[in-house]
């Protein structure tokens, strides 16, 4: 698990902070020390670019203000971290894989590394990257972690493939091989998706429902097994009153693609 090495004080100078500014724990005052510590940092900071001026300015990678979690971040949105360490977790198990000791700011563009526990291979886009502010002691107690790691993961993945349909990324991404891929990470975990959230790829048995055009259409098997894209698909299309009809046709996966790319696309049980 997670843990915050003391250097520069002892037990002793710590309970004495605890006492005087009522603290409900040890872990407390290292947090607020640590919180003392960034901010002075980043005063000195703003100092420092007021007396260079305008003309200096660079653009600095900021995380997302639109993600879930606040101490929760995917690895290849985070850009900063926390005391210089990294937490790296597993989705799919809740098993803490490493510590990376860094420099800001952090880019993580390509990065992979296997779970011990379940042995997943995991990459920037399935990694999860846990701050000091985030109570993994009590998630753990409360048997919550899980859960909040999953809808990290899955919340990154669906704002991704909203700013990929916007054209948010450049153009060397290829969205059928990273929907691909995230629809794999899916299927390994053996997540159920949520009902309000756009589908990120099919599964047959399934009917889906696009809201955009009200349209429904179960999936009947797949077509063909593509390799670094989605699959294809037999599907049977549904009236608007969701009765079947007779005809059956073949989805292919560049279709999928644009249908999921549009986040109209849900599982229809839900709707």
């Amino acid at each position: 698990m997670a843990t915050i090495r003391v250097r520069d004080w002892t037990k002793e100078q710590i309970e004495e902070i605890r006492e005087a500014e009522s603290h409900s724990s040890h872990d407390s005052v290292i947090k607020t020390l640590l919180k003392d510590r960034e901010l002075a940092k980043f005063a000195g900071e703003a100092v420092v670019s007021e007396e260079r001026g305008t003309d200096d300015e660079e653009e600095t990678p900021t995380e997302p203000t639109d993600k879930l979690f606040d101490d929760l971040t995917v690895l290849s949105e985070v850009v900063s971290a926390d005391n210089g360490v990294l937490f790296f977790w597993c989705p799919n198990c809740s098993n803490e894989i490493a510590h990376v000791v860094t420099e800001n700011p952090i880019s993580m563009s390509v990065f992979e590394v296997e779970c011990q526990r379940c042995l997943t291979r995991l990459d920037q886009h399935a990694i999860v990257c846990i701050e000091i502010g985030y109570p993994i002691e009590q998630r753990t107690v409360e048997e919550t972690l899980h859960d909040d790691l999953k809808r990290c993961v899955i919340d990154f993945w669906d704002r991704t493939l909203e700013r990929l349909a916007n054209g948010s990324f450049d153009d060397d991404v290829d969205p059928e091989s990273l929907l691909s891929q995230f629809d794999t990470y899916l299927r390994e975990f053996g997540w159920e998706w949520p009902a309000d959230v756009p589908v990120i790829g099919l599964e047959v048995g399934r009917t889906y429902q696009n809201e955009a055009t009200d349209e429904r259409f179960e999936v009947l098997e797949v077509i063909s097994g593509n390799h670094n894209t989605l699959d294809d698909y037999r599907v049977k299309k549904q009236t608007a009153d969701g009765n079947e009809t007779e005809k059956t046709e073949v989805i292919e996966s560049n279709t999928i693609t644009n249908l999921v790319l549009s986040r109209n696309l849900y599982l229809a049980e839900h709707r």
